[in-house]
């Protein structure tokens, strides 16, 4: 891995989209949402205000400069660890790849801004839009999303709506359950009759699969998501990681990286990320893999995560 990139990661394993090159918009935990169930951990910089975070041309010529030295990716996604709406520079940033590249272009959103027109417009030259929506109703999107104040539940709905009404491209809307939650038939009908009116080419069922932010947000089993997915027209597909991910030689290294830095002191899933030069996602995979093997364990201080090596852990 390329530790002198800065704004961009991967290509990594999708298995939506395939070898995806993602590209990170927004600082470490910049999100309108602090979802329960974040494998990035608790929110840190929660707000709606949307402003040029990263330079847009810096961005951009990351991107090329990746593109011209490794093998081409199937998608470049716009994601990474925060909210990649909330950079008022989506649309030439869009714009700017267009130029450069005809390999397709997602956009991973929560969907909480496409309430507002100016980001509906910034996105319609993307080829994929993949919103998020996890509740039925306020009181659920209160409690799994715990959003920023500015957002409401309708309003966001709507801009849903009217995104998917305008949108030429693909539209794969993800649909996070939870055990104890919102996998219950009452509350996914309540998302399937809601969503049922909007236009979408996908819907996608997933849950947790590495550790959350917060304990109680519990995993569904994939037999129980399956069953789910006739709820939904169109029918739903399940996308979970169910099972543990393949560990390739790179990772098995960054494996004993991870274990050694943790050996020392604990540290955050952004402690990892920083003193590894890896990207936070890439840190949560190699987590889940160590508590697979129970040679580290996490802890709560306050509102930190942080992970301690076992000592038997190699």
């Amino acid at each position: 891995m390329n530790h002198n990139f800065k704004y961009t990661f991967g290509p990594v394993p999708s298995r939506r989209l395939g070898r995806s090159l993602g590209v990170d918009l927004v600082p470490f935990k910049t999100c309108t949402y602090d979802c329960i169930y974040c494998q990035l951990g608790r929110t840190t910089c929660k707000t709606t205000e949307r402003k040029v975070y990263a330079p847009v041309a810096e961005i951009l010529a990351e991107v090329e400069a990746r593109l011209k030295a490794e093998t081409p990716p199937d998608y470049i996604t716009l994601s990474g660890s925060g909210e990649p709406t909330l950079h008022s520079g989506i649309g030439g940033i869009i714009a700017g790849i267009r130029k450069f590249t005809q390999i397709p272009i997602a956009v991973l959103t929560n969907g909480s801004l496409l309430l507002n027109k100016a980001v509906r417009e910034a996105l319609m030259d993307a080829d994929v839009v993949i919103p998020s929506l996890d509740a039925g109703d306020d009181a659920m999107f209160q409690r799994v999303n715990r959003p920023h104040p500015d957002i409401c539940f309708k309003a966001m709905v709507s801009g849903l709506t009217q995104f998917c009404q305008y949108y030429r491209g693909e539209v794969w809307l993800e649909v996070f359950l939870l055990g104890g939650l919102t996998a219950t038939d009452a509350e996914v009908a309540k998302i399937a009759q809601l969503i049922k009116p909007i236009c979408l080419t996908r819907i996608q069922l997933n849950t947790v699969a590495r550790p959350p932010a917060e304990e109680y947000a519990y995993p569904v089993s994939m037999e129980q998501l399956k069953g789910y997915c006739a709820f939904f027209y169109p029918q739903a597909d399940v996308i979970a990681e169910c099972n543990a991910p393949a560990v390739s030689a790179e990772s098995d290294a960054n494996i004993q990286e991870v274990l050694a830095l943790l050996r020392r002191r604990p540290c955050t899933l952004e402690d990892i990320a920083k003193g590894l030069a890896i990207h936070p996602t890439q840190a949560a995979k190699l987590i889940e893999a160590l508590l697979k093997q129970d040679a580290v364990r996490k802890i709560k201080s306050g509102s930190n995560s942080f992970y301690k090596a076992n000592s038997q852990g190699k």
